[in-house]
């Protein structure tokens, strides 16, 4: 809590949207895969138009993990910006922190999550253009020049 409390306000608007596409993700995700046949959130089976999933269970699973566990596993890297050799290996954005690669790369797979679901789907939603919304906030906030001179590397900063 500490570190949240001294970070910029521009490092604690992108956590809090990562906290809560997170949490909204684990809500969502857990219900499906707790109801996989979308009842349970009042989405009909019959929506699913892909034969490759005959319920919610696997888009539940993907959901939780990716768009839930991850962005609120990334809450916690944004605020202490610690090492991961996995990450660091995985950040094509060198010399930039890894979360805050991360942080773009939540942000780019939420779209195509939201795309694929509009094209599954065939119907665009109200919910639909939030998430995309939500997804471009991610992005232009990580992008923000304040964010990036926080996790550049102090050497890189000039700091």
């Amino acid at each position: 809590m500490k570190a949240f409390m001294k970070a910029p306000y521009t490092i604690k608007i992108l956590i809090l949207l990562q906290a809560a596409l997170g949490l909204g993700a684990v809500i969502g995700g857990g219900s499906l895969i707790l109801d996989p046949t979308g009842q349970l959130i009042r989405i009909p089976v019959e929506m699913m138009k892909v034969e490759l999933f005959p319920n919610y269970l696997i888009p539940g699973i993907i959901l939780l993990i990716i768009f839930g566990i991850g962005p609120l596993v990334l809450v916690v890297e944004l605020l202490l910006k610690r090492d991961c050799k996995l990450g660091q290996k995985l950040n094509s954005l060198k010399p930039m922190h890894w979360s805050w690669t991360f942080s773009l790369y939540t942000a780019f797979g939420l779209i195509i999550w939201i795309m694929v679901q509009m094209y599954i789907l065939e119907i665009v939603a109200i919910v639909h253009l939030v998430y995309v919304g939500w997804a471009l906030a991610i992005q232009i906030v990580t992008l923000l020049p304040s964010v990036r001179e926080y996790y550049e590397p102090r050497d890189q900063a000039g700091k």
